[in-house]
C-alpha cells in the first residue's frame, strides 16, 4: 500500500510540478473605474482577466466609511448597508459570481481599514463613524481627531474598533463563498502621532504601573508597544479566517518598510517572521522602473530566502484619470516582471484594472504576450481552487428539447435564447453537464427579466440522492443575470442536473429558456480538487510529505457522520471537533493509530444544524474538513 500511495504522489507532484505557479492579481476599485457599478461591467471585466490569464481579483468592500457589499454590520450600526453608490446593489455578489465562472480566486480588500474617513485635512473630521462614536477615534497628544494625509483615524488598539473590523471581516468570509481577505496600507496600521485616546492611555497605563505613554509620540518603546498591539490583533484576526476556513488566504499590501513602521507603526517584517499573513505584498508604487527596482531589493532586504515564496510586489499601473493620469509603460511593465522572476517573486497585484486597459488594452496585451502568457494556478495551493464553471447551453449538445420552442436573438447568455407563450403543448429542456469531482455545486440560471415573462417557471433539479422543485420568477428584476438556483451534491460523471418546464405556465405568458451553469462550492467542498473529468484528488494528497488521505460521510448527516483517514505509517493522532467560530465541541481521539484506514462516529444528535470542522492532527501536521448538519 505504502509503495502505491508513494507512486500516486509521485506522479501528482510531476503533474503539479509541470504547471506555473504565480500570483496574479488585480485590484477592483469604485473610484476612477465603472467596473462595479453595473453588471455588465462585472461580467466583461472578469471575461477580460481571465483573457490574459490573471488569476485574482481584490475588489473594494471597505472605502469612504461604507461597505461595498451589502452588510447587516453597517446597517445596524449606521442604518446603511452599503455605499450610497450602490445602493439597491451587491457588486461584491455579483463580482464573486463572475470571478468564479472565470475560474478567478477573490479575495475582498478592505482598503480603508482602520481608517474612518478622508476629510482631505479640512473639518468636520471623522464621518458618521466618529460621528456616531467619537470614542473610537485616534488622538494626538493635543486631544484632536488623527489626521494624515488627509485620512481621519479610528484608533486600532481599541478593542470595540477592532472588534468592528473583525466583525466586518467574518461577515464576508461567512456570508459569501471567497478565498481569503485582503488587507492593505490602512490596515492594521495607526499613524505615529496618535495613541493618545482615553482607551489606549488606559489600555498603555494598566501595564506600565500607571506610567502615562510619552509625549514624545517617536519614543522606541512607545512605538513599539503600539505596533506590537496591532501585530496582536493581526493574529486574532488571522485565527478567526483560519477557523473558520483554513483554506482562505490571508494577504496584506502595507506600505514600505521600515518607512510604514516610522509613519504607520507598520510591522511587515514581523508578520513575515512570525507568519502572521499568507501573503506579503509591499506597495512599490513607483512611477520609473530604477526607482521600482531600487525599492524592490530593498524590500526583499526584510524577507528571508526561505520565505521569498509568500513574497509578491504591488506594481502601480494606474492612477488617475484624463490628461493627469499616469499609465505605466509596457517596457517598465517587462521589467518589472523580469526583475521579480529573477530574484524568485512569483507573482504581482497590480493597481489598478483600469490600466490593463488603457490605450486599447496595450498593458493587458503585453502580459498575455510575454510572462502571462500561460495559466498558472496560485502559490500556497497546489491546484486549482476555482475551476471555471460549466456552462449548458440550451440550445447545445448538453441540452434535451422538447416541446415548440421558439428561437429569441438579442437577449440571453450567448445572444439568443428559447421561448414559447402559453398556447403551445407541454414542454421542457434537461440540461445535463460532466461532473469532474464528487462535490456540492451551486447552480445557475441566466436570466433576462420581462414583465411578459412567467412567474412560475418550475425548474427541478437532481442531486445524488434526491431532487427538488423550484418555482422561478423570470420577471423579477433582481433575477438578471445568474441566478443562483440552488446547491446540490453531485457524483463525478455525466449527470442529468436540471430540468425547466412550462407546466406552470399563466395565461397571457411566455416562459423563457437560457443557459445553466454548474459551480463548485468551496464552503462545502473545500478539499475536493478538479484537475479533468477522470482524475480528481484532494489536496491533501498533493504535497508528498502528506500520507494523509481524509473526508467524511455522509455529508450534510443527520444525526451523525463517519470520519475516515489512511495513515501511512503508524502515529501518534489527535481527532478532534469544533463548531464554525472555532469552539472545541470534542476531542474524539486521542493517541497512537497502526497504519491504515481508519474511522470515527461523529453523534451530533444533541448539536443544531450548521457547519461542524474536525482536526486530525498527525504529528506535527494537521488536516482539516467541513461537516454539514442539517436537522
Amino acid at each position: 500500500m505504502q509503495k502505491i500511495l508513494l507512486l500516486i504522489l509521485f506522479f501528482t507532484t510531476s503533474m503539479v510540478a509541470q504547471q506555473v505557479e504565480e500570483f496574479r492579481a488585480v485590484k477592483i476599485t469604485d473610484v476612477d473605474s465603472p467596473v462595479l457599478f453595473n453588471d455588465n461591467n462585472i461580467a466583461a471585466a472578469m471575461d477580460y482577466l481571465a483573457s490574459i490569464n490573471v488569476n485574482v481579483v481584490l475588489p473594494v468592500v471597505l472605502n469612504g466609511g461604507w461597505t461595498q457589499y451589502q452588510s447587516n454590520i453597517m446597517d445596524s450600526l449606521f442604518g446603511r448597508s452599503v455605499s450610497p453608490k450602490f445602493t439597491g446593489r451587491d457588486p461584491l455578489e455579483r463580482l464573486i459570481i463572475e470571478a468564479h465562472r472565470n475560474g478567478i480566486e477573490v479575495l475582498p480588500w478592505f482598503e480603508y481599514g482602520f481608517a474612518a474617513w478622508y476629510s482631505g485635512g479640512t473639518a468636520p473630521f471623522g464621518g458618521h463613524i466618529l460621528a456616531k462614536y467619537p470614542e473610537w477615534a485616534l488622538r494626538t497628544p493635543e486631544g484632536n481627531i488623527c489626521t494624515k494625509n488627509g485620512f481621519d483615524w479610528m484608533s486600532a488598539i481599541n478593542p470595540e474598533v477592532q472588534d468592528f473590523i473583525n466583525s466586518l471581516a467574518y461577515e464576508v468570509i461567512t456570508k459569501y463563498d471567497v478565498d481569503g481577505v485582503e488587507f492593505s496600507d490602512r490596515i492594521p496600521a495607526l499613524p505615529v502621532e496618535g495613541g493618545y485616546d482615553s482607551v489606549t492611555v488606559s489600555l498603555y497605563k494598566s501595564e506600565h504601573n500607571g506610567a502615562e505613554p510619552p509625549l514624545n509620540y517617536n519614543d522606541e518603546g512607545w512605538k513599539r508597544w503600539r505596533a506590537d498591539k496591532m501585530n496582536d490583533w493581526y493574529n486574532e484576526i488571522k485565527s478567526i479566517v483560519k477557523n473558520y476556513d483554513p483554506h482562505l488566504f490571508v494577504s496584506s499590501s502595507p506600505s514600505l518598510y521600515p518607512w510604514a513602521y516610522n509613519e504607520y507603526l507598520q510591522d511587515s517584517k514581523t508578520w513575515v517572521d512570525s507568519g502572521i499573513v499568507d501573503h506579503v505584498i509591499p506597495q512599490l508604487y513607483r512611477y520609473t522602473f530604477s526607482e521600482y527596482l531600487q525599492e524592490l531589493n530593498l524590500a526583499l532586504n526584510y524577507v528571508p530566502v526561505s520565505k521569498r515564496d509568500m513574497f509578491f510586489s504591488a506594481i502601480l499601473m494606474n492612477i488617475g484619470t484624463g490628461s493627469n493620469a499616469y499609465v505605466m509603460t509596457p517596457d517598465y511593465l517587462k521589467k518589472a516582471i523580469k526583475a521579480n522572476r529573477e530574484r524568485g517573486v512569483y507573482g504581482e497585484a497590480f493597481f489598478f484594472y483600469e490600466g490593463l486597459r488603457k490605450n486599447n488594452n496595450q498593458l493587458g496585451d503585453t502580459l498575455l504576450a510575454t510572462y502571462y502568457k500561460e495559466p498558472a494556478i496560485i502559490p500556497g495551493r497546489g491546484h486549482v481552487r476555482r475551476p471555471k464553471a460549466d456552462i449548458t447551453d440550451e440550445q447545445g449538445d448538453n441540452a434535451n428539447v422538447t416541446g415548440d420552442w421558439e428561437v429569441v436573438t438579442g437577449p440571453g447568455y450567448d445572444g439568443s435564447l428559447l421561448w414559447m407563450n402559453d398556447n403551445a403543448t407541454p414542454a421542457d429542456i434537461e440540461y445535463n453537464f460532466i461532473v469532474k469531482a464528487d462535490a456540492f455545486y451551486d447552480v445557475y440560471v441566466n436570466n433576462t427579466p420581462a414583465t411578459t415573462l412567467t412567474k412560475n417557471a418550475r425548474i427541478t433539479l437532481w442531486s445524488k440522492s434526491d431532487s427538488m422543485s423550484i418555482l422561478f420568477d423570470q420577471t423579477k428584476v433582481k433575477n438578471s443575470g445568474w441566478t443562483k438556483l440552488g446547491t446540490i451534491e453531485l457524483e463525478k460523471g455525466e449527470k442529468r442536473v436540471a430540468r425547466l418546464d412550462n407546466s406552470l405556465l399563466e395565461e397571457g405568458k411566455y416562459i423563457a429558456a437560457d443557459a445553466m451553469m454548474l459551480m463548485i462550492n468551496r464552503k462545502l467542498s473545500p478539499d475536493a480538487v478538479i484537475t479533468s473529468v477522470e482524475e480528481t484528488q484532494y489536496a491533501d494528497n498533493i504535497t508528498p510529505d502528506r500520507f494523509i488521505l481524509h473526508n467524511n460521510y455522509p455529508n450534510p448527516f443527520n444525526p451523525g457522520t463517519n470520519i475516515k483517514f489512511y495513515l501511512d505509517k503508524t502515529e501518534n493522532v489527535t481527532l478532534e471537533i469544533f463548531d464554525i467560530l472555532g469552539r472545541k465541541i470534542e476531542t474524539r481521539f486521542e493517541g497512537a493509530l497502526q497504519e491504515g484506514e481508519h474511522s470515527f462516529y461523529f453523534d451530533a444528535r444533541t448539536l443544531t444544524s450548521g457547519i461542524y470542522l474536525y482536526k486530525i492532527s498527525v504529528g506535527s501536521k494537521y488536516y482539516t474538513g467541513k461537516m454539514m448538519l442539517v436537522k
